[in-house]
């Protein structure tokens, strides 16, 4: 009886490693979701729309994305979670998401360790400060001049509570000494049409989806949030010239719910490296404003749990919290 049970589990168990090796042979037999977990036109929303196109083609196969907004990025990543841990649905977010709303959120409905496997880091970049055009507040000196005449009433909109663009306002008001108004909109989008109308003075917005408007001369640039200036924005200065302190970027990763093949696993980062070797795809996401300095796949778990620990300072600092 012994030795039959044995030999039924060692087949049960052969059985579904062949199978397990099938389904990652055959991969993908249809299309593969990307889930961005932020509304469109932001970074996450720009990269996911210019990688899909080349990760169909390295994957022999098709890759949609689906845009699943709200909560800070917390539906569409509990979506994810929820979703047959069979390869073709995918998060495609960024650490606003994945590393800060842990922090943030009492309950954001998900682990962002545990219940995900970091497949694929593919770029950083930095937010800028902006203005309309006319505005007198052309440079960091006249936001932080004018903060102080009248503490408390300068406004600036973000994409939303607890978003990079938010902290990054809190950052500047604790090293400037100022008192800002922080003003939170549901994406980066409807943030920048309302400083575009001159109905917000000031915006924090992610230099993928102000660039556009940069380089028109419909958004005036003050200030970026990067360590060093921006080779897409040169003429642009850095916060850190000023305030040292003031270092923030948005980087964008691939993420696995917990629980795929292994062998799938392997397939989409062999994939991915394939589309980010490719000069089309890394010129125009250089001129997104991305540094496409890489990560190496062993050293993801290292670096995610580092960014939460990084955040979850922030965030406390700054006082911010959302139920």
């Amino acid at each position: 009886m012994a030795q039959r049970l044995l030999r039924h589990g060692f087949f049960s168990f052969a059985l579904g490693l062949m199978l397990g090796m099938a389904q990652a042979q055959t991969y993908p037999t249809r299309p593969v979701v990307l889930v961005v977990p932020q509304a469109a036109a932001g970074t996450n929303d720009i990269v996911a729309r210019l990688i899909a196109p080349a990760l169909g083609e390295a994957l022999n196969g098709s890759v949609v994305v689906e845009n699943r907004p709200g909560a800070g990025g917390n539906i569409g990543t509990q979506a994810v979670t929820k979703s047959p841990k069979d390869g073709y649905t995918l998060l495609l977010t960024i650490n606003s998401a994945q590393a800060i709303n842990p922090a943030l959120y009492k309950n954001p409905g998900f682990d962002p360790v545990g219940d995900f496997t970091f497949l694929y880091y593919i770029g950083a970049t930095p937010y800028v400060l902006v203005s309309p055009p006319g505005s007198p507040l052309k440079t960091l000196a006249d936001v932080v001049a004018a903060a102080k005449k009248k503490p408390g009433e300068l406004a600036y909109a973000s994409a939303g509570n607890g978003t990079i663009s938010h902290l990054l306002g809190a950052m500047l008001a604790t090293s400037a000494g100022i008192d800002l108004q922080h003003i939170p909109y549901k994406g980066v989008a409807p943030a920048i049409n309302d400083v575009l109308g001159g109905q917000v003075p000031l915006a924090f917005a992610s230099l993928p989806s102000a660039l556009t408007y940069m380089k028109a001369g419909k958004l005036q640039s003050i200030a970026i949030s990067s360590a060093k200036r921006s080779p897409a924005a040169p003429d642009v200065p850095t916060l850190a010239e000023t305030y040292p302190d003031c270092v923030g970027e948005v980087w964008a990763g691939l993420f696995a719910p917990a629980g795929v093949n292994p062998e799938i696993m392997k397939t989409l980062q062999v994939a991915m490296a394939k589309v980010m070797a490719r000069p089309d795809v890394r010129e125009r996401l250089t001129l997104q404003g991305l540094d496409l300095t890489p990560v190496a796949t062993n050293k993801l778990a290292g670096f995610l749990n580092d960014e939460i620990t990084k955040w979850a300072r922030i965030v406390k600092a700054s006082g911010a919290r959302l139920d």
